[in-house]
């Protein structure tokens, strides 16, 4: 799209790819580096760095609803020269939007350096990786119009889950956040949203080209089986092992025997408890 030309990261794919190589070879080596060393604590970092990246998705998600206003976007079809002044500011964000995914590669970093491997999953590497990628080109040959929606959804969902990772950061706060299940909840919402308003532009098309559509609802339908995924292993299966164990030390009181051993762990994981 010439209205891009010059842009940011945005001329030559060479960039894009080296940052992305980069990223897979610290998710790589990085635990390989940390696996003798004491891990960092980071709170300070990482109450600014989420932080920052709420008020960026709060300034996305504001601009692009207030763009998809003016420019009087179609929600079934927008293709993506009809919005006049709207479709530039839309490209602007977008911009912004791309380059985000950039700076989230600093969540896996981030895990690295706390020595938080278990948080490092094939859909957390699957998801950043992909992103940046898709995005430089989604940037370069349809940055506005129907490419509007999942961005917005996306960026409020952001707004959401950098806000409790910023919290999380400060112990204080942590007895008060309930709300972490629920996140991933709405990211399987938007998911489905963005397969329906795509689909939208299957059906009643318009001259946005179709084969970003399908792409699109394609790349959301491996996200959905990859979030579900991790939804059941995170939530459904920990809910299940609780039961069996409030289940087990009711028989051991039964048979006479107390779960000292339990009671002992705990202890032990209680002083060993890291204070960040």
């Amino acid at each position: 799209d010439p209205r891009v030309k010059g842009w940011l990261l945005l001329e030559n794919y060479t960039p894009t790819f080296i940052f992305s190589v980069l990223y897979l070879l610290i998710v790589w080596l990085g635990p390989k580096y940390m696996r003798n060393k004491q891990p960092f604590s980071c709170r300070g970092i990482l109450v600014l760095y989420n932080l920052g990246l709420t008020l960026l998705s709060l300034y996305m998600f504001y601009e692009l609803v207030t763009g998809v206003w003016e420019g009087g976007y179609n929600f079934f079809c927008q293709d993506t020269h009809s919005g006049g002044e709207a479709d530039m500011k839309i490209i602007r964000v977008l911009w912004w939007y791309y380059f985000s995914k950039l700076i989230e590669f600093m969540d896996t970093f981030f895990f690295i350096l706390r020595k938080n491997n278990h948080q490092i999953t094939v859909l957390h590497v699957y998801h950043h990786a992909t992103m940046l990628n898709i995005w430089w080109f989604v940037m370069n040959w349809v940055p506005c119009g129907h490419s509007y929606f999942g961005a917005t959804l996306n960026s409020f969902i952001h707004v959401l889950m950098y806000s409790y990772y910023g919290l999380s950061a400060v112990p204080a706060m942590r007895p008060y956040l309930w709300w972490k299940k629920y996140i991933t909840q709405g990211q399987l919402i938007q998911f489905v949203l963005t397969i329906f308003q795509t689909s939208c532009g299957v059906v009643w098309p318009c001259a946005f080209p179709q084969g970003w559509l399908y792409f699109q609802i394609s790349y959301m339908i491996s996200l959905i089986i990859l979030f579900t995924n991790f939804y059941i292993q995170t939530y459904n299966k920990k809910a299940s092992s609780r039961r069996k164990e409030y289940q087990n030390g009711s028989a051991a009181t039964v048979n006479g025997y107390t779960n000292s051993f339990s009671s002992l762990e705990n202890n032990v994981k209680h002083r060993k408890q890291r204070k960040d």
